[in-house]
């Protein structure tokens, strides 16, 4: 079974068992707690119900307790809380344009919509194969986005508080939320040409924003505030000392950083360049989470990534500041949030992608252009994670599970584009294809040869640094594509 049903059974025995002053001080378990407040109160709910399926699940001194009520129980909360992301999937599909003729239901754009969001490959076998709880925390997430198209600002905004106390990656994408919050609902009213109208300011919208964040806030933090407890607290949220990279390197800007530092230093002991002695064995590649000193490049620290991570998203922000352009503006500034954060951030993990995926569908069938980005950015995701289920009965199932995303995926979007140009140039379906190949090398040629056992990182390296270029170029077109985009609008203006 995957380490994260230890990690979820122990958060519930923790819950469970201690008073909540000791909750994030706590560890029996390799597996601390390191999530949010909410995220603990929800553990701690669920404990309630766990006991009647097997109470020795909620013992913290039973580590890789597994019994088969236990995994029962856990897999069946996982199902339960997703009907919150089917009805946020029912909320955003409202919310879609449906302008755009279609003589079959199979090919309108809300269909295509709601399969593409339910069916998503990475978030069935990340929560339902692998296992986490990533369909709730998704559902508050879209939930959040449809009520601001829906210019329902306060309730997106509470549920967006909310989500970020339940899990703090979603930090990434808050500067797209506060940016539009504070351009579309604080401002009331623009000029002509599409500019603030500075005098349109509401102190009042503000005050109400400001009263949101900070009760929810102080509803999640303020116990831990008033035991002394939130630098504990916070030191589990921000655990800098795992490292750059996961065990898994996730396929962004840092795979191919440490790839070419690697490389560099093959080509230094090659021509006699460095000292072997010196050079520390397996240092990124051990599949260990650890702080790790780079070869030949500069090693990154935590202060690196997140001035890399802020410029990365800077231009998108002004974009969303300066030429709003909607709900569409607001999800497209969100993506690049996403994505930049994934790009350049610190001890980035592979799954994060789906935060960048998933509201891209919402973009992508609306125009052809951002749909041949999703095709890309979710065929590469989709793959990179494919590492996540490693045993051999697992292979045949996410090969099947990722071919039928992908073929509805390319089929359905094809369909409702059929009339414009192609969504993919040569050049993108050829990267696509090579995934192919690299697959079959990884997964049935390579455990067949000698080198699996001094190389056993080799697979996935491959298929983490393919798998950032495909993303870094989804990237960069998907920033061309907002920054054209905002351009031609000026241009039309004027």
């Amino acid at each position: 079974y995957s380490t994260d049903f230890e990690v979820h059974r122990n958060w519930l025995a923790i819950t469970h068992n201690l008073p909540l002053s000791q909750w994030y001080y706590e560890a029996t378990s390799e597996w601390t707690l390191d999530y949010p407040p909410f995220f603990a109160w929800f553990e701690y709910a669920l404990s309630h119900i766990a006991k009647y399926f097997d109470p020795q699940m909620l013992v913290i001194e039973n580590l890789n307790y597994a019994s088969r009520a236990t995994i029962f129980f856990q897999r069946l909360s996982v199902i339960f809380t997703d009907t919150l992301f089917i009805y946020a999937v029912h909320e955003c599909c409202r919310c879609v344009n449906g302008k755009r003729a279609a003589k079959d239901i199979l090919e309108k754009p809300t269909f295509i919509l709601a399969v593409l969001l339910l069916w998503n490959f990475g978030l069935l076998i990340v929560d339902h194969i692998h296992f986490q709880y990533n369909g709730f925390l998704f559902g508050l997430m879209l939930l959040s986005v449809a009520r601001l198209c829906q210019k329902r600002y306060l309730e997106g905004a509470l549920l967006f508080a909310v989500l970020l106390h339940f899990k703090h990656i979603y930090m990434y994408v808050a500067p797209a939320y506060g940016i539009y919050l504070l351009r579309s609902y604080c401002f009331t009213a623009n000029n002509a040409d599409g500019s603030l109208k500075w005098r349109s300011f509401s102190f009042l919208h503000v005050t109400l924003l400001g009263l949101i964040v900070c009760l929810v806030s102080a509803l999640s933090l303020g116990p831990f505030l008033v035991l002394g407890q939130l630098p504990q607290v916070i030191s589990r949220l921000f655990p800098f000392k795992r490292g750059l990279c996961h065990a898994y390197w996730a396929p962004n800007f840092w795979a191919l950083y440490n790839a070419m530092d690697k490389a560099l230093t093959i080509l230094g002991l090659k021509c006699s360049l460095l000292d072997s002695t010196k050079i520390p064995k397996a240092s990124m590649t051990g599949g260990l989470v650890q702080e790790f000193q780079h070869t030949v490049l500069p090693s990154v620290t935590p202060l690196a990534t997140l001035i890399c991570t802020f410029i990365a998203i800077l231009p998108s922000v002004f974009c969303l500041w300066f030429k709003p352009q909607g709900p569409r503006g607001f999800l497209q500034c969100l993506v690049l949030c996403a994505l930049s954060s994934f790009m350049f951030g610190w001890h980035v993990h592979e799954k994060a992608i789906l935060l960048a995926i998933l509201p891209l569908s919402l973009l992508s069938i609306q125009k052809v252009k951002d749909a041949g980005i999703y095709l890309i950015l979710a065929t590469t995701g989709h793959f990179s994670l494919f590492p996540l289920l490693f045993t051999p009965p697992e292979l045949p199932i996410k090969i099947l599970l990722m071919l039928l995303f992908t073929v509805y995926s390319f089929s359905s979007l094809k369909s409702l584009f059929r009339r414009e140009k192609p969504l993919l140039n040569w050049l993108e379906t050829i990267y696509l294809i090579q995934l192919v190949p690299l697959e079959i090398f990884c997964e049935i040629i390579f455990p067949l040869t000698p080198w699996k056992q001094h190389f056993p990182f080799v697979p996935l390296l491959l298929t983490s640094v393919y798998c950032a270029l495909g993303i870094t170029y989804a990237w960069l077109k998907l920033y061309v594509s907002v920054l054209t985009e905002r351009i031609s609008v000026r241009q039309k203006a004027e």
